[in-house]
């Protein structure tokens, strides 16, 4: 297992997606501060209505990771998000 990436996503207000960095296969999503909502079928979730992820909680993501959409079900919520590949990735040529 190989780390491609973090971030942090404080803006959750409304349904928000992830950057995904190039060659991510699966992500660690872990909201911090308030509970959040998501969903990955092609709708929006709202703050009543998706799979819900307690403050603290770790999500192991490997599905689309560019369909996945989080919302915070409580103002002020935020993600911590990192990014991993099963191989290692190839250096780029230069």
């Amino acid at each position: 297992m190989f780390c491609l990436g973090y971030e942090q996503v404080t803006s959750l207000g409304s349904a928000t997606g992830l950057t995904v960095p190039t060659g991510a296969e699966f992500a660690i999503v872990v909201p911090e501060t308030q509970a959040v909502r998501w969903r990955d079928d092609g709708t929006n979730p709202t703050a009543t209505v998706g799979m819900p992820l307690a403050t603290g909680t770790a999500l192991e993501y490997d599905g689309k990771l560019n369909s996945i959409k989080f919302i915070e079900q409580t103002a002020s919520a935020k993600i911590n998000v990192a990014y991993y590949s099963r191989n290692r990735p190839s250096a780029s040529a230069t």
